[in-house]
């Protein structure tokens, strides 16, 4: 199902052109200088993947969406580059400030694994707006923090897996154990146990630090569901990037229900024979703060410090696009009130 690491690069080079990493390393330069003073002519967004890069028919694939809308609206050619295996924070950092002397405007990184990056990247050039999505550590006037409250969504989808089970056993599949997917994590077995405190909830996370796989390895989320289902879930919610696809073809196989991530991925083409068994997604609106971000330096306002993307805004949900989300019986009934009820303040989500 994933693409290669060669197949991606190839496919970068061909659509967008003139990246040359080693160039940051020259500094001094007449490019650096018109970037640094926001002389340059802005080229559109220049946007950095998280691990599993594009094609992960999840998060990365929904800031893509965003950057896609933004360059056709505006007339933009916005340039989206992968990451490499075992790269380091310098590698990141040399990706960023190439895209910033090109003038790409913003320039925007997939993940928290970008902080170091987008923080030493803003600081060499302040006259460029950066963006980072999923942290909210960076204080700098020239970057945007772009955070959600996945633990809302993740809730809603405990609610819907546990209106969903037949079994009262689900289980959650978290790429890596980092305090962002504990928030999916603790959202999730909250929704379930507020709905009904009977049903076993089983956590896995597949490694420890992002550099073993556990957001780029179908593989590891296959062997982590398979090992749930066999313990009787028949549920399943990822929150682990192309790993959960793993997850999802397990649960095909086994006749049971998964639950996406990110982006509504019953609607994604590269799981559409899947799909059948993917009863929702828990999503947050990566694409629409890409857009927004690139928009707000559009027009001359540009976004800055910590923007956060709820419930209440829209900027989480969950879907129903498949036909059985509506079928199952109280389920579309518990999720709209829990939603609801979140947005009151009458349900607080915790994070961890």
């Amino acid at each position: 199902m994933r693409r290669t690491r060669t197949s991606r690069l190839t496919r970068t080079a061909v659509v967008v052109t003139g990246l040359a990493l080693a160039a940051t390393a020259c500094g001094g330069t007449s490019g650096d200088k018109a970037a640094s003073e926001g002389k340059s002519k802005n080229l559109g967004i220049g946007l950095a993947y998280d691990v599993g890069g594009r094609g992960d028919q999840s998060f990365n694939d929904a800031a893509y969406a965003g950057m896609k809308k933004a360059s056709d609206e505006f007339g933009y050619k916005s340039k989206d580059l992968e990451p490499s295996d075992g790269e380091s924070d310098a590698d990141k950092t040399a990706r960023l400030e190439s895209m910033a002397k090109q003038g790409y405007n913003p320039v925007i990184g997939v993940g928290f694994a970008y902080a170091p990056a987008v923080k030493a990247a803003a600081a060499k050039y302040p006259k460029i707006s950066f963006g980072i999505v999923d942290d909210s550590t960076i204080t700098a006037k020239n970057v945007a923090d772009l955070v959600f409250s996945e633990e809302q969504a993740s809730y809603l989808a405990g609610v819907a897996a546990a209106k969903a089970t037949k079994s009262d056993v689900v289980g959650f599949v978290g790429g890596v154990d980092v305090p962002l997917i504990h928030k999916f994590g603790a959202g999730f077995e909250q929704g379930v146990k507020d709905t009904n405190k009977k049903i076993k909830v089983i956590p896995q996370y597949l490694t420890e630090t992002a550099a073993e796989g556990g957001f780029s390895s179908p593989d590891k989320g296959k062997t982590a569901a398979e090992g749930q289902i066999e313990k009787g879930a028949d549920v399943v919610y990822h929150a682990a990037g192309l790993s959960g696809q793993g997850v999802i073809q397990a649960a095909a196989a086994h006749k049971v229900w998964a639950i996406g991530v990110d982006s509504d991925q019953y609607q994604q083409e590269a799981l559409a024979k899947y799909k059948d068994y993917i009863l929702t997604s828990a999503t947050k609106d990566v694409g629409g703060a890409v857009y927004n971000l690139a928009k707000s330096v559009k027009d001359g306002k540009p976004l800055s410090g910590v923007t956060r993307f709820d419930l209440k805004a829209g900027g989480v949900g969950i879907t129903d696009t498949n036909p059985k989300f509506k079928t199952i019986a109280g389920l579309a009934d518990a999720v709209a009130k829990a939603k609801q009820d979140i947005i009151d303040g009458k349900i607080t989500v915790a994070t961890k």
